[in-house]
């Protein structure tokens, strides 16, 4: 492998672990949130527009699977993506696991907010998805277990993103300067 591509994904990988240090502390926060690096505002963009597709997607099955079609599209789309390209190898697990993760804490928030409404929503005239399902459930104090499960899901999945592109890393250092 050429060496130049390494260093380069080594740079990726320090940012990708600053990236995962960062939604497993920060992200959760409003002040994270409202500062994320701009990569991860991108993805969060992209991810709205999926989450608010679920809606569409899932309208037809009743207005429970529609509130709950957002976050489930949020986490279907990811799950089939790394289903897809892992038939290509185990490299594309760093991407599609990361994304998946990424997802999972993305909605862990939303879940986690739901007590309380506090996220800002797409329109003010928006319903709070997860409040909405606790309401109509009568268990809005599942709110916070569901939230950290769904949580410490994407936390796991975006480590086990990093270290399998550490895994490929360490790999690809190994063949190219010291079996060469």
């Amino acid at each position: 492998m050429n060496k130049s591509i390494i260093v380069l994904d080594l740079l990726v990988l320090a940012v990708v672990v600053y990236f995962t240090w960062f939604m497993a502390t920060e992200y959760k926060t409003f002040a994270g949130r409202a500062h994320m690096p701009f990569v991860l505002w991108v993805i969060d963009t992209i991810d709205l527009l999926i989450h608010e597709g679920g809606h569409f997607f899932f309208g037809f099955m009743g207005r429970l699977i529609y509130f709950m079609g957002g976050s489930l599209m949020q986490v279907v789309i990811p799950s089939l993506a790394l289903w897809v390209f892992l038939k290509s190898g185990f490299r594309s697990l760093i991407g599609t696991l990361y994304w998946l993760g990424h997802n999972l804490i993305n909605v862990s928030v939303y879940i986690g907010d739901a007590p309380y409404r506090r996220l800002p929503l797409i329109s003010d005239s928006a319903v709070h998805d997860w409040n909405w399902i606790f309401n109509h459930l009568g268990d809005m104090q599942m709110a916070a277990p569901v939230s950290t499960t769904v949580f410490v899901g994407g936390v796991v999945a975006c480590v086990g993103a990093v270290f399998t592109a550490g895994f490929f890393l360490v790999s690809d250092i190994r063949e190219t300067f010291f079996l060469e």
